[in-house]
């Protein structure tokens, strides 16, 4: 068994993995102040409620987008797991060729997303993670991750607004009926989510555009069901498309694909 996590600007994903069977998974909040003993224990206690036995993890892969937080939770992988978590950085085995022209700027999150979407869905294909921000890819159907886009994420746009602003306030990321509002909260809601649907079919057509029109588009992330069902640019939701493909990296790191 492996335990892989996906260390995000809001939230960090984990699961574990039995082979290529997704055993469980769970998720907390990505909270630098944390300790390493505070994050011990949560994810402790989370592994003995799944029924994981703690001896049977043999490995740790991380992704990680917040540099800060790294230091604690590989001090928490040695102190509770009693082994070296392994970092997913440039250099590592993942099966793509990466036809970036700085590849050590791209995510490792980006780099996980490519990996699983190329091994799962083939190519040319178009992933698109919802997350704090929005982060666009695309794989070829050769084994390539081609480059993407990246964007404000939906609860980004929204904090933005209220914050930037002296008198809009933070609204519920609804789906107004109309596009044409009759109060402050739906105007927002309109310009908002309206607005983020657009550019997210935009985005996407212009892709496609340079890729091929029968291009696949895969979605994960917190609002990619919202966006799914208010869009037709959509093909299939993978919630775990990161975590499986920190999965086949390390595989592939192991011998094991």
């Amino acid at each position: 068994m492996i335990l892989v996590m996906d260390i995000g600007n809001t939230n960090i994903k984990a699961a574990v993995f039995d082979g290529s069977q997704l055993l469980t998974r769970w998720r907390c909040a990505t909270n630098p102040a944390m300790t390493s003993d505070q994050y011990g224990i949560f994810m402790m206690d989370l592994i003995r409620y799944h029924g994981i036995q703690l001896k049977n993890i043999e490995g740790i892969l991380i992704s990680s987008v917040v540099p800060a937080i790294n230091y604690t939770i590989e001090h928490m992988c040695r102190d509770y797991f009693g082994m070296e978590a392994k970092l997913l950085v440039p250099g590592m085995k993942t099966g793509l060729n990466i036809r970036y022209e700085n590849p050590r700027e791209l995510g490792s999150d980006r780099i996980a997303n490519a990996v699983a979407t190329s091994e799962l869905y083939g190519g040319p294909c178009i992933f698109i993670d919802f997350g704090t921000a929005t982060t666009y890819g695309v794989v070829s159907g050769n084994r390539e991750f081609l480059g993407g886009a990246i964007a404000p994420g939906l609860r980004m746009m929204n904090r933005a607004l209220a914050t930037g602003t002296a008198k809009l306030p933070e609204i519920e990321l609804q789906m107004p009926e109309i596009a044409i509002g009759k109060t402050t909260i739906t105007n927002i809601q309109s310009g908002i989510l309206l607005g983020y649907v657009g550019s997210v079919e935009y985005i996407v057509n212009k892709m496609k555009e340079e890729v091929g029109p029968d291009t696949k588009v895969i979605a994960t992330g917190g609002m990619a069901y919202m966006i799914k069902d208010n869009s037709n640019v959509i093909d299939e939701i993978n919630s775990d498309l990161t975590l499986i493909g920190l999965r086949l990296i390390y595989d592939r790191n192991h011998g094991k694909l």
